[in-house]
């Protein structure tokens, strides 16, 4: 696979960083990441991988965007009240790179469906306040992927780098 001229002008800056380059950018392109929860750990997220080009973005949220949620999710806006939260999230996504693939799963994340939904995916990016996600996507009987699962700065605390959890 090349990188297409488009490509080469979105991810210039990426391109120039000796720990990216070019075969760090198609690897990215290549990339499959799971992100569990587009509120308001999930929205930046969410935009950052878009931005960067990973290949393909998947999202599970089961909420709906609600007028309360705009002030720290930024990954809606106001005309999105009322739609499902993966869907507003595709919408946003879209806008920051048409090029990057958005699979929706408009479920909660649990033990009934974890292992079958991180199963495509390299990544998973645990990033909700709901305690079960976490639990089922860290079961050890349910994936093949890293997990990746930080905890939101204080606010005195500068946030902590992000580290696969051991497999």
């Amino acid at each position: 696979m090349e990188l297409s001229e488009e490509q080469f002008q979105r991810y210039a800056r990426h391109l120039i960083l000796d720990e990216v380059g070019e075969e760090g950018q198609l690897k990215l392109l290549a990339s499959r990441v799971l992100v569990v929860g587009a509120g308001g750990l999930g929205s930046p997220m969410l935009l950052y991988l878009a931005a960067a080009g990973v290949g393909t973005i998947g999202i599970t949220d089961a909420d709906r965007v609600d007028l309360t949620n705009l002030q720290r999710q930024i990954v809606h806006a106001t005309d999105r009240v009322g739609v499902l939260k993966v869907d507003s999230a595709r919408a946003a996504l879209a806008s920051v790179n048409p090029g990057v693939r958005v699979e929706t799963h408009p479920i909660r994340l649990g033990p009934d469906n974890a292992a079958a939904l991180i199963a495509g995916y390299d990544l998973v990016e645990a990033r909700t306040n709901r305690t079960a996600a976490p639990a089922a996507v860290q079961s050890p009987h349910h994936r093949r992927s890293p997990i990746v699962k930080t905890p939101p700065p204080s606010a005195n605390q500068a946030s902590p780098a992000t580290k696969p959890a051991s497999c």
